[in-house]
């Protein structure tokens, strides 16, 4: 079992839709959509091929870019005769505001239509009924990792991340599963997941994709006033700003001067934490991340760049 990350400038590991054209034309499969586990495990058993590998991409739906660049890794370290399954469900047990989970975007018909021209094999769409039973009452904490950034900031959110996305790896009995870098803590999370429990996924990490104008895609940006949308690109340009910096209270004061500037913004933290520990530190000169939560109106942004 390792860790991998996949290298956006190095050629040999560039993504190829061509891969899946192809798995299609050979096999003549068309993506299967799917709704509850028994259905996922049954269509897995019936589509796999001999010592070909499955890889799952987990998401919450409202597919944009940065989510296709998710599953072209998948992809690739699938193989041609291999699976990709990506999973899309708004996980109920992670929001930590009930009206956050009533906004969040739902665009099942669209990103069902992007999985298709993807060259997704299955998509995992099941409703709350089915990964959850009324009285459920087994839940897997990280302890340590969690407890700062947004684990501080959304109590039990991590709770919640951690035992939907052990639900999926065990249903889609996955070899290995893609996250995206611009979920610092909860890569950092799934990673401590996988090594304390032992589990036998590989998890593979894809570089945080951005808009033209710097701003990380999210699907929390379709939420986002046009305002707000143009004055968002600040917290990526704070970031940079004050990466440049060379002691710690520089680099916050920095960011924190830059995103105060506009007065859409609230920061919910603004914080230098160890690369390993995701602890706070006072010495940028070891590896760390300069991570913020910043709020525009009700809608949440994450970022972070690594020092």
């Amino acid at each position: 079992m390792s860790n991998i990350k996949w290298n956006a400038g190095n050629p040999g590991c560039a993504p190829d839709f061509a891969i899946a054209s192809a798995r299609r034309e050979e096999f003549g499969a068309a993506m299967k959509i799917v709704r509850t586990g028994d259905e996922l495990r049954n269509t897995l058993v019936e589509s796999m091929q001999p010592d070909s590998r499955r890889v799952l991409v987990p998401t919450m739906g409202a597919l944009h870019a940065g989510h296709m660049e998710l599953v072209k890794l998948a992809r690739q370290a699938a193989g041609i005769s291999g699976t990709v399954v990506v999973s899309i469900f708004v996980n109920p047990i992670q929001f930590d505001r009930p009206g956050d989970l009533k906004a969040y975007p739902r665009t099942l018909e669209a990103d069902l239509a992007k999985c298709e021209a993807a060259g997704v094999d299955v998509v995992f769409a099941p409703d709350e009924g089915t990964m959850y039973f009324p009285d459920r009452s087994v839940t897997v904490t990280e302890s340590l990792l969690s407890s700062g950034l947004c684990g501080a900031a959304r109590p039990g959110h991590f709770d919640g991340v951690c035992t939907v996305v052990l639900k999926l790896f065990l249903l889609s009995s996955c070899h290995a599963a893609v996250f995206g870098e611009k979920d610092l803590q909860q890569l950092a999370v799934i990673r401590r997941m996988v090594r304390d429990l032992d589990v036998p996924v590989e998890i593979i990490e894809c570089p945080t994709k951005r808009e033209v104008d710097g701003l990380a895609m999210s699907s929390r940006n379709a939420r986002l006033t046009a305002e707000q949308r143009a004055d968002a690109p600040r917290i990526h340009r704070a970031l940079m700003a004050a990466s440049k910096e060379h002691d710690a209270a520089a680099v916050l004061a920095t960011a924190r001067a830059e995103i105060e500037a506009s007065p859409l913004t609230r920061i919910d933290y603004l914080t230098l934490v160890d690369a390993e520990t995701l602890q706070e530190t006072t010495t940028p000169g070891h590896p760390a991340y300069l991570a913020a939560a910043v709020f525009y109106g009700e809608v949440r942004l994450i970022d972070h760049v690594e020092l």
